[in-house]
């Protein structure tokens, strides 16, 4: 683990990590009808929706995402107000569309995080997860 990375050849071996979680749906991008990307976030200790991290955009199998699944949120939505940039590390901000959060996505995610505790890349949508409720996942 001392060792430098030589200059001009290959001796060491970068592995990318991918772990498969569930998250709750907080906002969109697009319509909660038809998302574009997916915000997600967890419930921290303290009872509030902490934001974790973004879906890429969709695949072509519309069953990975919540199509159908989302309400627009009632007023006193957690992310009320909030601004969320356009990618990690951005200025850029996207209009986000917070709906209810009462749907649960199994996503897969990298390993690498924020000092928040975020994701830094997005993360691939794999299902819903009918049988839990966003009360059932780990805080962040």
């Amino acid at each position: 683990m001392d060792e430098r990375c030589p200059p001009g050849r290959r001796a060491w071996r970068r592995y990318r990590v991918r772990t498969t979680t569930e998250a709750v749906v907080g906002a969109v991008t697009g319509t909660p009808a038809a998302p574009d990307t997916v915000l997600l976030g967890r419930w921290n200790r303290d009872g509030q929706l902490r934001h974790v991290g973004r879906t890429a955009t969709p695949n072509p199998v519309p069953a990975r995402y919540p199509t159908g699944r989302l309400t627009p949120a009632r007023a006193g939505h957690p992310w009320t107000g909030w601004t969320f940039s356009a990618e990690w590390g951005s200025r850029e901000t996207v209009d986000v569309r917070p709906v209810e959060p009462e749907a649960v996505l199994e996503v897969s995610a990298d390993t690498a995080r924020d000092s928040t505790g975020r994701w830094r890349h997005p993360v691939r949508a794999h299902r819903i997860r009918t049988d839990l409720a966003p009360g059932d996942l780990p805080p962040p």
